[in-house]
């Protein structure tokens, strides 16, 4: 893929749909191309995260658990962020990615995601507002679980 390849795949990704055209540049600049063969493991469950994925080309399956076969959480293709919370903080995959199909994945890890964060401060900004956002509605659905199981 070329640059101009890359950082059209980046701008599709909901993350970075209000990025411009210098930040999504480096970014794509930055990010690392990684090929897997149909079958291969990408990441396994409780590994540490040090960086995300976006699927360039292919399908990538996440699966749970160690059961044979393990249960089956999503499929995602092109323009899917894979491990967005591994951008932000020290974390453990919560699943394991397989792909499903010949993928191509570019991988951003989290330095130069801060150095992203550090250079473009209006991204911050937005990017706080949706973490906010997200962490007040999984409260609200918390909450109206909370009632079935008292």
């Amino acid at each position: 893929m070329s640059l101009a390849d890359d950082i059209a795949l980046l701008s599709s990704v909901p993350l970075f749909d209000d990025l411009d055209d210098d930040a999504l540049r480096l970014i794509a600049f930055g990010a690392e191309h990684r090929h897997f063969r149909l079958g291969e493991t990408i990441f396994r469950e409780s590994a540490v995260a040090d960086a995300g994925f976006v699927v360039a080309a292919g399908t990538v399956v996440l699966a749970r658990g160690y059961d044979d076969p393990p249960k089956i959480v999503g499929a995602y293709g092109p323009g899917t962020l894979i491990g967005e919370m591994a951008l932000i903080t020290d974390t453990r995959r919560p699943a394991t990615a397989r792909a499903e199909t010949e993928v191509d994945l570019l991988r951003i890890g989290r330095p130069l995601f801060r150095r992203l964060l550090e250079e473009y401060p209006r991204f911050t900004a937005g990017l706080e507002a949706r973490l906010r956002d997200r962490f007040l509605q999984m409260t609200r659905q918390i909450a109206q679980m909370e009632g079935r199981f008292s």
